[in-house]
């Protein structure tokens, strides 16, 4: 059977079709905007119009949709939470489309569509081809994680499995937009970064432009943020592998691309580990902006 997929972001709707669950090879992708000012309704036609012209591109019809989106599903209310595209929030998003598209749907985040990506076709498989848990973390404008276990995404009682950028890390990350203060998303994100920087400096920055400062030694402020990411990166995914103990974490988004995080993050999560030596693996990704439609492909 045919895997379709659906990548909805807030800017562009991607959608893929791969061959099968043995055979991952790509048959199809098209992209259309989202367009998300129009409404809830507008997303639903939009949705609809590119799961016509998959099956216009392939020849074939879907049997079931996988779709990855902003927020949460909660598995309690059966409508949408926590998603940035706010039109989506008190939706019973999956019911509306299985109505719309005449098919079963089922929803994941985007975080949790990249864990199972990479955690099936891309860095995971190549270089620990057995690993049992996989816990895809985001590092980008927010803080997400997903988690697989033997190739199944874990959602969760209340639907937010790996959502670790909303535990408690330290209160000088300041008020988070979630309500609470000191977040893993305020200290580690790109943004929670350059404003750090901001503090120390007295002038903004892109986040590229710090890294390469930091790494040149030349501006002690970028220097500074870049140690502090380290810290409190190493405190906090060490609390994520002593619950978790994953074989490996990959890490996405922007802030993932810091070489630093792969030699002294790690070296600072062993000093906050419940073991003597970290054997965790830490891996780039591999499949690059593929990987939130492939892995809705992948959540059937």
């Amino acid at each position: 059977m045919n895997l379709w997929g659906i990548d909805l972001g807030g800017t562009k709707i991607e959608g893929a079709v791969l061959e099968s669950r043995e055979n991952l090879k790509p048959l199809a992708r098209q992209r259309i905007p989202t367009e998300a000012n129009h409404g809830y309704e507008h997303i639903l036609d939009q949705i609809a119009t590119l799961v016509e012209m998959l099956a216009m591109e392939t020849g074939r019809r879907p049997g079931r949709i996988g779709l990855g989106h902003p927020g949460t599903l909660d598995p309690n209310t059966g409508v949408v939470k926590n998603a940035n595209t706010t039109a989506l929030i008190g939706k019973p998003f999956d019911k509306d489309l299985e109505r719309r598209l005449g098919v079963p749907v089922r929803l994941a985040n985007d975080a949790n569509c990249f864990a199972v990506a990479e955690a099936l076709m891309g860095a995971a498989p190549e270089a620990l081809p057995n690993a049992e848990v996989v816990f895809g973390v985001i590092l980008g404008t927010g803080v997400g994680g997903g988690l697989v276990v033997r190739q199944k995404v874990i959602n969760g009682r209340q639907g937010i499995a790996g959502e670790w950028g909303h535990n408690f890390l330290d209160e000088s990350g300041g008020p988070c937009y979630c309500g609470k203060v000191g977040c893993v998303e305020t200290l580690i994100s790109g943004p929670a970064l350059e404003k750090f920087y901001a503090q120390e400096s007295g002038q903004r920055m892109h986040l590229r432009d710090i890294v390469v400062r930091s790494v040149a030694g030349s501006d002690p402020a970028a220097v500074a943020t870049m140690d502090r990411l380290v810290h409190y990166f190493g405190k906090t995914i060490a609390v994520v592998i002593n619950i978790l103990d994953p074989d490996v974490i990959v890490l996405g988004g922007g802030v993932g691309n810091i070489d630093r995080l792969y030699t002294d993050g790690v070296a600072e999560a062993q000093k906050h580990l419940f073991n003597t030596r970290i054997d965790t693996v830490f891996l780039k990704p591999k499949l690059g902006d593929s990987a939130g439609v492939f892995g809705a492909a992948l959540l059937f």
